[in-house]
């Protein structure tokens, strides 16, 4: 194989590239990008077994041929190459010589051979939904993806499609995150669980284009997203996720309407002193005569604040942790949120004043006595 390939293109596509390589792999090659040169250009591949990364790059091919490179040296080598173009080349014994301007390397390939192939999913209606749409959606529910799960099946993001629908749902045990948006999309109903992982990989892959899109292929086992030049492949989750809907109440005895920055300051401030010690104490709120009365007890001292907001229906006095209230709130992007209670045992729902595109849901922490406190 001989290549020459503009150094700084070559460069960003095998650090994107990268991410996807194993970094503790059994096999030699999965710890390589994979470059295969033909045509008028090459083809560069990572893979971990459970996530691949794929994208074709324009060069000019002297030798076709393929070779597997460890990816933390090719990258490496590349960051810091002083002219403009790269040549590689590979002999027959993958002895790789990579040349710019006056610097010049020799280092040992793996065989393009060894390197397994990557899932192939065919046959699958195309789901396509709008770049910003989905990583907005993903934003929206990734932070409350379980992490370590005994059930691996929630460590990763649940997509419900159906005809001009879809809905992404995050939950850990503790808190759920539910996003839906309308698309336009006339194929079979379908359900799956993808790896937090890999959304927060197509999450770092954007495509400067206006109206830039995202396509979908589901297969039983895996699925791809084409992201402008790249594809993504990845392994799906499997088990039974959660009936998230069978624990989101029906109806609300309080409801309260507050100015979400407000209440963002509000609960830092009272939060200050819970990092102070090891157990997460509850932030507790008491919604009564058009205010949200926040206070919080530890070892280190106390707190307290209130935020204006617009109660209807009953007092209610409840407990939450602060970390996962704040992490609602700082992506629902909303200038005013609703807080709906029906219980100082029940969750906390979450939701846009003028919208029902996405639900948030705390489950509520037991509250001590102010005297044991």
């Amino acid at each position: 194989m001989k290549i020459v390939c503009d150094t700084s293109i070559l460069s960003k596509a095998c650090q994107n590239i990268q991410r996807a390589v194993s970094t503790k792999g059994t096999l030699p090659a999965l710890e390589c990008i994979l470059i295969k040169a033909y045509g008028d250009g090459v083809n560069l591949t990572g893979y971990d077994l459970e996530i691949g990364s794929e994208t074709y790059i324009n060069a000019f091919v002297e030798e076709k041929g393929a070779v597997a490179i460890n990816a933390r040296h090719l990258c490496d080598i590349l960051r810091l190459l002083p002219d403009t173009k790269v040549k590689i080349e590979a002999d027959e014994k993958n002895m790789c010589k990579i040349t710019s301007g006056e610097a010049e390397y020799s280092i040992t390939g793996t065989p393009a051979d060894t390197y397994p192939d990557l899932p192939n999913v065919t046959g699958t209606f195309p789901i396509v939904v709008p770049q910003e749409m989905l990583k907005d959606m993903i934003r929206k529910t990734i932070y409350a993806v379980s992490i370590g799960d005994s059930k691996p099946v929630h460590t990763g993001i649940k997509f419900e499609i159906e005809k001009k629908k879809i809905v992404l749902v995050a939950l850990d045990g503790f808190r759920l995150a539910v996003r839906r948006e309308e698309i336009d999309y006339d194929g079979d109903t379908t359900h799956f669980v993808v790896p937090a992982k890999t959304l927060n990989e197509i999450m770092k892959l954007s495509d400067d284009e206006e109206n830039a899109v995202y396509q979908m292929s589901v297969g039983k086992r895996h699925i791809v997203f084409q992201i402008g030049e790249y594809k993504i492949i990845s392994r799906l989750l499997e088990g039974e996720f959660l009936d998230y809907r069978a624990a989101i109440p029906t109806s609300y005895s309080t409801t309260i309407k507050v100015d979400t920055r407000d209440l963002i300051e509000c609960v830092e401030r009272v939060s200050l002193l819970v990092s102070a010690e090891k157990i997460k104490t509850p932030i507790r709120c008491l919604a009564e005569d058009n205010m949200m009365k926040l206070s919080n007890i530890t070892s280190a001292g106390k707190a307290k604040d209130r935020c204006m907001a617009e109660t209807d229906g009953n007092s209610i006095e409840i407990g939450f942790n602060g970390r996962y209230m704040l992490d609602a709130l700082k992506v629902c992007d909303e200038e005013k949120v609703n807080i709906e209670l029906s219980g100082s045992v029940s969750p906390i729902i979450i939701t846009p004043v003028d919208k029902d595109n996405f639900l948030f849901l705390i489950l509520p922490m037991r509250l001590k006595n102010e005297a044991e406190g």
